[in-house]
């Protein structure tokens, strides 16, 4: 039985980790945030969160050890059963266990679903700005690469339709992104209806990286693609995580959503090889993340919204050049510094002068070379001194 001091430790290590304000330190713990950059640089890059994961995950994960067998693992009916039950709670999404593959990432899974589902030479569109890795997935399967580029508007980011559906009736997959990695776009029911109405006509392929679902503001609901009809579903590759919303990314862990059983089929061969199941400590923390971390994910999502905003205001009254539409999810923010003028590029300019290390935008096109995503999911001290850094990189002129 623990005694009074082992219980005073605990709660103040149960407060730390719930605090959202506290600084933790993480050089020297293997971060590849904290890694990429000299001491002096301040890591605003990686979207991975500098939040401590919820109690009750560390608590499953404590728990799990005691256990001293550390064999491969398979998924339990357990954590199938709460997916199952989350998807239905969340997005009014009805799936069933055996549409459930788990995989240890997003990326090998939309990697896995072009090589099982489209042959070389084939085209795969993708939306512009977008994740590293889905711009370049395709030409790693020897597929042509088709974009149609949303559009900033006062309104926020947009699509253009008939740009759209021009370049899907040249493509055999949607490479899609919803929350939109780096905008921010959380796609309304309306504009996915027309994305999946499009993908029915042409026949396409939707493998949708759904990866930051969780984490949206100002009252949004996600709703899944493969969500809004028989067709869709049939159609549909959901790619799903708990490690972007519960910062567990390093746990390697993620699953497939199949309706289309043959799909699913197709899916799973395309594993053999290279891709290896999930790891089993992640699987218990996703477990814990979905049945047990709701409390800490909402205090986490107020947290980080009021990062949101106050970035936002801070950025139109620092830097009245720099562009910047807000967030609708995700904890990561898009700055348009094109009329700063920076050299040679906005990320290389705030590292050198500034000592903050952003991502470039030319990671999410070519044509983005003056943007910078900027991760706001840390601890409000974290991001005023990035703010802080870029003012006296660029003077308060700008």
């Amino acid at each position: 039985m623990a005694d009074r001091s082992d219980r005073q430790n605990d709660n103040r290590g149960f407060e730390s980790m719930t605090d959202f304000d506290a600084v933790h330190e993480r050089r020297g713990t293997g971060s590849s945030k904290w890694s990429k950059y000299p001491d002096d640089v301040l890591p605003m890059w990686v979207a991975d969160m500098d939040f401590p994961a919820a109690p009750e995950i560390v608590d499953a994960i404590r728990n799990r050890l005691e256990h001293p067998m550390l064999g491969y693992g398979v998924a339990r009916d357990e954590l199938r059963t709460r997916i199952v039950a989350d998807m239905q709670e969340k997005y009014g999404w009805t799936v069933s266990p055996d549409e459930i593959v788990f995989l240890p990432g997003v990326v090998p899974g939309f990697n896995m679903a072009l090589h099982a589902m489209l042959k070389p030479g084939d085209g795969v569109l993708v939306q512009p700005p977008v994740y590293r890795p889905i711009l370049e997935a395709p030409a790693d399967w020897n597929l042509v690469r088709r974009e149609a580029p949303l559009l900033p508007t006062a309104e926020g980011h947009v699509m253009d339709t008939d740009v759209l559906a021009a370049e899907l009736a040249k493509s055999k997959a949607l490479l899609f992104c919803n929350p939109q990695n780096p905008t921010g776009k959380v796609f309304t029911a309306e504009e996915l209806k027309t994305i999946a109405d499009l993908c029915r006509q042409n026949d396409t392929l939707i493998i949708s990286d759904e990866i930051h679902c969780d984490l949206l503001f100002d009252g949004r609901r996600h709703v899944p693609i493969a969500a809004l009809s028989e067709d869709a579903a049939n159609r549909t590759i959901t790619l799903m995580a708990a490690s972007k919303t519960y910062n567990i990314a390093g746990l390697k862990t993620a699953f497939a959503i199949i309706g289309n059983k043959a799909i699913r089929e197709k899916f799973n061969q395309a594993r053999l090889g290279m891709v290896d199941n999930a790891n089993i400590i992640g699987l218990e923390a996703t477990l814990a993340a979905f049945s047990k971390a709701g409390d800490w994910k909402t205090r986490m999502l107020t947290y980080i919204e009021a990062n949101r905003d106050y970035l936002s205001a801070e950025i139109a009254r620092r830097f009245p050049k720099i562009k910047l539409i807000p967030s609708e999810g995700t904890f990561l923010a898009w700055l348009d510094c094109t009329e700063v003028g920076l050299e040679p590029d906005a990320q290389s300019y705030f590292l050198e002068h500034g000592k903050v290390g952003f991502n470039a935008g030319s990671d999410f096109g070519a044509a983005y070379g003056n943007f910078v995503r900027v991760n706001f999911g840390c601890p409000r001290a974290l991001l005023e001194e990035g703010l802080a850094r870029m003012e006296r990189a660029l003077g308060r002129n700008t």
